[in-house]
């Protein structure tokens, strides 16, 4: 799996299911409509006798239980599929993204500082370390998220063994605590699209909200710095903002299906010196095949 083979097991194993409660709700209403169906097909006649009490006409009672059956079965295909997508892209799949997110930085060796906005337990965090520990590298990784998540974070590092590389701090991503060009790198994965979910996800507010964001991690990268996002749903909108912030070298990702929408990975870089005109973006090929 991406650059860092891991048996999935593995990943589940370190990081655990942060929102379990969702994929559980999925995966019990499956069953409740898998057993509905099951039952309709192996006491279909007396289903269609009991239709009969409300549709007069035979034929119609048959098609009436047959279509509620049917409809019982093909739900229960669906949330199984959901529950599936959604605990599958919990944790595998955002330990997948993270490497190949770790392909927009062609050479880590050089690279010092670098923060992770939004780094939850830390599958993103930790492939950053992981990277500069196999390149010799002296940089460090600073994860940043408002929830206190530091002691699992840090206890994730530990069991991947690049808790030297690592520092966790606390603090909002739209007013990220450190000066302006202080990184050589900054990388999200899965986490810009909560923000401002306060005001409603589809509010103009809640794209002012992450706006302020990505207008963040513009600031605080160096000039000639690279960033790197992964998110749902929204990116199109980080585009245009990293266009108007005059951001070169953007690359767009091709639709990946996490948590059951479309998400993509957006890369770009801060430029040496301020830029007159619209930038560029393109597809990068890179990331294709995703799957």
């Amino acid at each position: 799996m991406g650059r860092v083979g891991r048996d999935w097991t593995q990943i589940y194993t370190i990081y655990g299911l942060e929102d379990w409660h969702t994929p559980i709700f999925l995966l019990i209403h499956a069953i409740v409509f898998s057993a509905s169906s099951i039952t309709f097909l192996l006491h279909f006649n007396w289903i269609c006798n009991s239709f009969e009490y409300f549709f007069p006409s035979l034929s119609f009672a048959r098609f009436a239980a047959g279509f509620t059956g049917s409809v019982m079965a093909l739900s229960a295909v669906c949330l199984f599929y959901a529950a599936g997508n959604m605990f599958y892209s919990s944790v595998a799949l955002r330990w997948d993204m993270a490497q190949r997110m770790l392909t927009a930085v062609h050479d880590w060796s050089a690279v010092k500082t670098v923060l992770d906005v939004g780094c939850s337990r830390g599958i993103l965090l930790n492939a950053v370390a992981m990277e500069l520990k196999k390149e010799g590298s002296s940089g460090r990784v600073v994860g940043l998220d408002r929830k206190n998540t530091t002691l699992s974070t840090l206890r994730t590092a530990a069991i991947e063994g690049v808790q030297e590389y690592v520092t966790c701090r606390e603090g909002d991503a739209r007013r990220l605590p450190f000066p302006d060009n202080y990184f050589d790198v900054v990388v999200s994965g899965g986490f810009v699209h909560k923000v401002g979910k306060e005001f409603g996800s589809k509010t103009a507010a809640a794209a002012a909200e992450r706006m302020r964001v990505v207008g963040e991690v513009v600031r605080v990268l160096k000039e000639g710095g690279v960033g790197v996002v992964w998110d749902l749903v929204h990116v199109p909108e980080y585009v245009l903002r990293l266009q108007e912030l005059k951001m070169e070298d953007i690359r767009v990702s091709e639709r990946v299906t996490a948590f059951m929408v479309n998400s993509h990975i957006v890369s770009f870089r801060k430029p040496s010196q301020h830029v007159i005109g619209p930038s560029e973006v393109r597809l990068d090929w890179r990331f294709s095949n995703i799957f």
